[in-house]
């Protein structure tokens, strides 16, 4: 029975090991799923599919159309129930039997809105299907630019780390090299002190970069879901050239939000002017009476009169009418704002790229020569360890420097391109 029972237990216990090992294991290649570096286009592509802002906007969508089926249909019909004419007083009070007039009432009510209002009504629901469709498609907008410029910021802070790791380590023998140079008096000690603070200075460039890798890899993360996304692949092209580049401002997402706000203002108006115009309602009834005196039917029909338009109607359809208006203003406003954003940004790229060029043409291969020429100096014995060490950190400065003008352009080019390109 001990046996047994001790068998059981240990196959329950070996079944449950293997249980959690594979359990482990599908989570060890979730993981790895996830890990997988990320090329731009796929973190594009992954940023479209996994943003909750992207899902929470396309309900809204959802929402809207089925809206939309119910909107200019007849309201629902009303049910009368009722008691007339009971006595309450005389020598017939309470009596159903004693009064002709004594009743039990069922009845159906239709309103019938006028058909102006109702054909209002759906061109409101359609309205807001387009209203919540641009919001969708500038959400999707706003999140591949948000994407995109994670994606280069932690692409490019990691290659600068890389760069900023191999100049620490080539500028390592030099520094290493002065307190020797001290001790030989080829190097006074106060000069010693100088590549102690350039190394700090550079050291402290280093943790700066390590904090903009984490804030980056935090942003990507955001928007395409991976705990610990990675950069792969080649960046996009950083040469723009804004005269063969065809800019709509008219395609932005938020510009044709204000042309779906416009149409949901027109069809507010109409729904106004349809005030104007008389609602109807119909009623049948069936009356129980005594046996005696016969049951009736009774129908009916009513309809609201608009006689006081200057007081009722006109004000709402000029509160509409104002509405509408407003919207075409803040329209143009928003056009002219994107206009004069375009002009920064291009005159921004244009200046960024300008001095990249001049750092990696001009700056960076006259501090090489320099470098080179002072250690052809250092080598005949014409120059000390002091003008190495500026000449090599100036280099190694240089190199960084043109690094990060090359960070501004490519954080820019992507930026208009994804912001006015055809990619929108």
């Amino acid at each position: 029975m001990l046996n047994s029972s001790a068998g059981r237990a240990r196959r329950s216990a070996s079944a449950w090991l293997r249980g959690a090992a594979l359990g482990c294991c599908g989570l060890l290649a979730a993981g790895a799923v996830q890990a997988e570096p990320l090329t731009f286009e796929q973190t594009l592509a992954r940023a479209a599919s996994e943003a909750p802002s992207l899902r929470a906007s396309e309900l809204g969508v959802d929402a809207a159309r089925a809206s939309a089926i119910a909107a200019g249909r007849l309201p629902d019909p009303r049910l009368r129930l009722g008691l007339s004419n009971l006595p309450v007083s005389g020598p017939s009070a309470g009596r159903f039997d004693e009064s002709m007039m004594t009743m039990f009432q069922v009845g159906l009510q239709q309103d019938v809105p006028s058909r102006a209002r109702r054909r209002a009504e759906q061109d409101i629901a359609q309205a807001e299907v387009d209203v919540a469709r641009a919001q969708a498609a500038t959400t999707l907008w706003e999140v591949r630019i948000a994407a995109g410029t994670a994606w280069i910021d932690l692409r490019y802070a990691e290659r600068r780390l890389a760069v900023l790791d191999e100049l620490l380590a080539s500028l390592e023998p030099l520094w290493e090299a002065a307190p020797g140079a001290v001790a030989s008096s080829r190097l006074r000690p106060a000069e010693a002190l100088g590549p102690v603070e350039l190394k700090a200075e550079i050291e402290d460039r280093r943790d700066r970069l390590v904090a903009d890798i984490a804030e980056a890899r935090a942003r990507l993360s955001r928007w395409t879901g991976d705990p610990a996304p990675t950069t792969d692949g080649a960046p996009p092209s950083i040469d723009l050239d804004p005269a063969a580049r065809t800019i709509r401002l008219a395609d932005l997402p938020p510009i044709r939000a204000y042309r779906a706000a416009s149409g949901r203002a027109e069809a507010d108006i109409d729904l106004a002017r349809a005030g104007r115009r008389p609602d109807w309602s119909f009623e049948v009834g069936y009356s129980r009476r005594d046996p005696m005196f016969g049951d009736l039917v009774s129908v009916g029909a009513s309809v609201r009169l608009p006689l006081f338009q200057g007081t009722r109607q006109e004000p709402q359809i000029a509160a509409r009418s104002a509405d509408a208006r407003r919207v075409s203003a803040e329209r143009e406003a928003v056009e002219r704002a994107w206009s004069a954003e375009l002009e920064a940004d291009l005159a921004r790229y244009a200046s960024a790229r300008t001095r990249w060029i001049r750092a990696r043409e001009v700056v960076l291969p006259n501090l090489r020569e320099r470098s080179d020429l002072e250690t052809a100096s250092y080598a005949a014995g014409a120059a000390g360890l002091a003008e190495i060490l500026d000449a090599f950190t100036a280099l190694a400065n240089a190199r960084l420097d043109a690094l990060d003008r090359e960070t501004e352009v490519a954080r820019l080019a992507v930026q208009i391109t994804l912001t006015y390109g055809s990619g929108q």
